[in-house]
């Protein structure tokens, strides 16, 4: 079950990016809700929100890494985790995952994104990039909620 649920959540990515590459690329911008929401097309070849621009090989090595590390906790040590712990690491597997499907095959993360919050512009990303930030947080509250039931 849970390789298939990495599996789907990693499909969904690949398939919005797909379709931003068949679609939206030509186009570049798409208003869809006036002054919050817009489809962008942007070529990302650095590491989150534009840094580090031509790191492909680093972020190589790096995403090598942090996905074995998720795939041993996840099906090796997942037994002793809780739901959330393990969803929290799965999602920001299949992120992980995602992107680097993108900066092998293209040379790029493609990004597609867009809001402007109270005015301003948002950094634009992709829905890979939403489960990681999504794992994260799930997996910041959990390590704080343990520490919290630790001390009492």
């Amino acid at each position: 079950m849970v390789t298939v649920l990495i599996i789907l959540l990693i499909a969904i990515d690949q398939i919005s990016k797909l379709l931003v590459l068949s679609r939206l690329a030509s186009v570049g911008t798409v208003e869809v809700i006036p002054g919050f929401f817009n489809l962008q097309y942007l070529e990302n070849r650095g590491a989150a929100f534009g840094i580090l621009q031509e790191g492909r090989p680093l972020f190589i090595v790096m995403t090598t890494i942090v996905v074995a590390l998720l795939l041993y906790a996840i099906y090796i040590k997942g037994d002793e985790m809780n739901k959330v712990m393990r969803a929290s690491l799965i999602l920001i597997l299949a992120g992980a995952v995602g992107n680097f499907i993108d900066r092998l095959r293209l040379h790029f993360v493609v990004d597609f994104l867009s809001f402007n919050i109270f005015g301003h512009a948002f950094a634009v990303f992709n829905l890979a990039d939403s489960m990681i930030v999504v794992g994260t947080i799930l997996l910041v509250i959990q390590i704080i909620f343990k520490d919290e039931k630790k001390r009492s």
